[in-house]
């Protein structure tokens, strides 16, 4: 079997990746490209819809801060395995949002402890074939989360999260594309980045 192409979008909550990144399967496909969006999250809306209904402020509020991450780290894995499997044995361009890099960055915006661990079991992953990092300004994600809907994010943790990308290892090794711009300009930009790596057939 031919490897396996892998396309990770990452980058702060409200910088688009799971719009981009749905809708750039759905373009891979209409060019011909057998493509196919996975999400890859840790649950946390789902864990804080929980705890709020609960009486609690949010997930790790619910169920502690040691327990919390592990919880968080342990539903990651599961979906990426699921990813793994269901890409290598279909051979689909596989477009993930979000990938191992983004547990790592959110137990450090919040300080957690246990990040070692969640690093030496999510090496098993296979490393994306490329990783676009969509740079936002913390002022343009937060407006983004608000109009949203869904959730809300402080200045404090998205310029956290930001950092911690920035920090990491592999961070030189993204294509950072400028996640500010409207949708139609990073869809470009984005489509620009991938195109090498995939032949319409």
């Amino acid at each position: 079997m031919s490897r396996t192409v892998m396309i990770a979008l990452v980058g702060v909550d409200g910088s688009g990746k799971s719009t981009q990144a749905r809708a750039l399967a759905r373009r891979l496909t209409a060019a011909g490209v057998s493509a196919r969006y996975f999400e890859n999250a840790g649950g946390r809306p789902l864990w804080n819809r929980l705890a709020r209904a609960l009486g609690r402020p949010d997930g790790v509020a619910l169920f502690g801060r040691p327990l919390y991450p592990a919880l968080e780290a342990s539903v990651r894995a599961l979906a990426m395995t699921r990813t793994v499997l269901v890409t290598r044995l279909t051979g689909r361009v596989a477009v993930l949002d979000r990938w191992t890099w983004c547990q790592d960055v959110i137990m450090t915006a919040r300080g957690d402890r246990g990040r070692r661990a969640v690093r030496a079991a999510y090496a098993l992953f296979p490393r994306p074939t490329v990783v676009c990092f969509l740079a936002t300004t913390p002022a343009v994600a937060q407006r983004r989360v608000v109009e949203r809907g869904i959730d809300t994010e402080e200045l404090r943790h998205l310029r956290a999260l930001d950092a911690a990308y920035r920090a990491l290892p592999d961070f030189g090794s993204f294509v950072v594309l400028d996640g500010d711009g409207d949708r139609d300009e990073v869809a470009v930009a984005l489509d620009r980045a991938v195109s090498p790596l995939v032949d319409p057939r």
